[in-house]
């Protein structure tokens, strides 16, 4: 499945030996999708994952079913897959949430907060600042129960309501997550609008703020094609830890423009060919998504997978 010698490995100056990929695809990817996937199906996946060499899998939400129906299952799910060697973060978007993950013995939790007032108002029905007050506790009992915390950050680079996100009032919500207590952040572009210059532009920005890079991760969308590029400006800066989508699932629920996550196949072919450790079996993920494709019924949006998988030219 995989081209010997390819890609050419090619090293460049002032990047990272290694990433850490955050791997998103079987709760932010399988999320959206509009067929409810079988629990036994997800929990196969997670476990391919992680054979792959993925070390960090977010495996699910506690969320309340009815916001989110295809992950209704994260009861089930958890005990699992809960004895891969694999870090297992899961969504938690309050204290119910948190409880439900606690008691099934997760270590690693997320929250989710936005940098701009319309998608607070339409992913979570709060203002910005009522959603970090909403988050305050949650933090704080995870950190009480030595848990470590992730704060995913929407809308960073562009939002659909507002437009141009300024970026003193993303580095603002940044702050404040991590006053909070949360252990690192993800930065989303949600609608895939960012451009490397942006990216470059927001992490100076944070970085004075004293968030430096190594409390960050980044969540592009390839809305406008632009992910990898992103990523790189990202690397450049000192960035290693990149959220990407095994096979590309994904998109955003609440913001309709959105397109899919960062793939992860796609991702690992870069890295690979800057000389970049990840520590991945690259065939093995690609069969693991071209073996999920077939659950789902079409094939994956990654170009990697498509290429190495050969699924065009099976489906022609």
């Amino acid at each position: 499945m995989t081209v010997d010698g390819l890609p050419m490995v090619v090293p460049t100056a002032d990047l990272p030996t290694r990433v850490r990929i955050h791997e998103v695809g079987a709760r932010d990817g399988l999320q959206n999708e509009k067929a409810t996937v079988p629990t036994q199906i997800k929990a196969e996946f997670i476990r391919r994952l992680a054979d792959a060499g993925l070390t960090t899998i977010e495996a699910t939400s506690f969320v309340h079913p009815k916001w989110v129906p295809q992950l209704a299952d994260a009861e089930q799910l958890f005990p699992l897959v809960s004895d891969l060697p694999a870090a297992l973060p899961v969504l938690v978007p309050n204290e119910r949430g948190l409880d439900r993950a606690l008691a099934l013995g997760a270590r690693r939790v997320a929250v989710f907060a936005s940098a701009t007032e319309s998608f607070a108002k339409a992913n979570l029905n709060r203002t910005v600042d009522e959603a970090l007050a909403m988050f305050d506790p949650v933090v704080s009992r995870a950190k009480a129960e030595d848990v470590h915390v992730r704060g995913y950050l929407s809308m960073c680079f562009g939002d659909p309501w507002e437009g141009a996100v300024p970026i003193p009032q993303v580095v603002k919500v940044c702050r404040a997550l991590l006053d909070m207590g949360c252990d690192e952040l993800s930065l989303g572009d949600t609608i895939g609008v960012a451009t490397p210059g942006h990216v470059v532009a927001l992490l100076a920005a944070l970085d004075e703020a004293g968030v430096p890079p190594s409390a960050l991760g980044v969540h592009f969308h390839d809305t406008y094609g632009q992910a990898l590029a992103n990523t790189l400006a990202a690397l450049q800066q000192g960035v290693t830890t990149v959220d990407a989508s095994a096979g590309g699932l994904g998109g955003c629920p609440y913001a309709k423009s959105a397109t899919g996550n960062l793939a992860t196949e796609d991702l690992v072919w870069m890295l690979r060919g800057l000389g970049i450790e990840t520590g991945i079996d690259l065939g093995r993920l690609v069969a693991t998504s071209a073996w999920m494709a077939t659950h789902l019924g079409r094939p994956s949006p990654s170009r990697t997978v498509r290429a190495l998988s050969h699924e065009d030219t099976e489906e022609q």
